[in-house]
């Protein structure tokens, strides 16, 4: 298991995506971070001070891949609650934050030789980005990645999912979009890939409960279903 370590870090760049939807990345003040693919961090806006406790914190999915830039790291996010409001209007470059990180262990098990399927809601898939941006999925011989978004213009990682079909053609991607075609039909998939793939949910706490309790309905087996719930 990777230690949890403490990085000082300055905001390089902030991009604002949406009016709702922000682009982050930190860069680290002294040594390279040490991440692998699809695990997250604690990020802390108020100083920390090493003698007192770890100031309050939010819990964010890294988006870049580890081999990217060592020293720097990128996060998204978007603004549901007091945190990630006060992140939008304090976040700028420049600005000294404190993040400690990694935790997860999404992509732990080698599930490369399977039928993998990668099923997301908005900024969930950013967690799965870390990895098909990563050298390592170019092993995945049968990755399908389903994504759901509200509309058209919320579909803000376009140009990432095209760079991940380089890395690994095998890569099928499909989008929802909310307005248009509804919800991500789980049944579907469910009866599509069957009992054998490997699921991964990543997105929100309430899509990710009620397509993990469809599959398990459906006879997937507990061990197939991976999921980024770290809220």
């Amino acid at each position: 298991m990777a230690i949890v370590q403490k990085y000082r870090t300055t905001v390089r760049a902030v991009r604002r995506i949406l009016p709702d939807v922000y682009s982050v990345t930190f860069a680290s003040a002294d040594r390279p971070f040490r991440f692998r693919p699809g695990q997250f961090l604690h990020l802390a806006l108020d100083a920390y001070d090493p003698t007192r406790p770890w100031p309050e914190s939010r819990c964010f999915s890294i988006q870049s891949p580890p081999a990217l830039d060592a020293r720097a790291i990128q996060i998204s996010f978007a603004t549901k609650g007091e945190f990630t409001r006060r992140m939008s209007g304090d976040l700028a470059p420049g600005r000294e934050v404190w993040v400690k990180l990694p935790y997860g262990d999404l992509f732990n098990a080698d599930n490369s030789n399977r039928e993998c399927v990668f099923i997301a809601g908005g900024t969930g898939v950013t967690p799965f980005l870390s990895l098909f941006l990563d050298d390592s999925f170019r092993r995945y011989s049968r990755p399908f990645l389903y994504l759901g978004v509200r509309t058209a213009a919320y579909h803000v990682f376009a140009a990432e999912l095209e760079r991940a079909v380089t890395v690994n053609p095998a890569l099928v991607v499909e989008v929802f979009r909310q307005d248009a075609e509804g919800l991500i039909p789980i049944d579907r998939l469910a009866l599509q890939h069957g009992k054998t793939s490997v699921y991964y949910l990543s997105g929100p706490a309430s899509m990710i409960r009620g397509f993990r309790g469809h599959l398990l309905a459906t006879g997937v087996p507990a061990e197939h279903i991976r999921s980024d719930d770290w809220e």
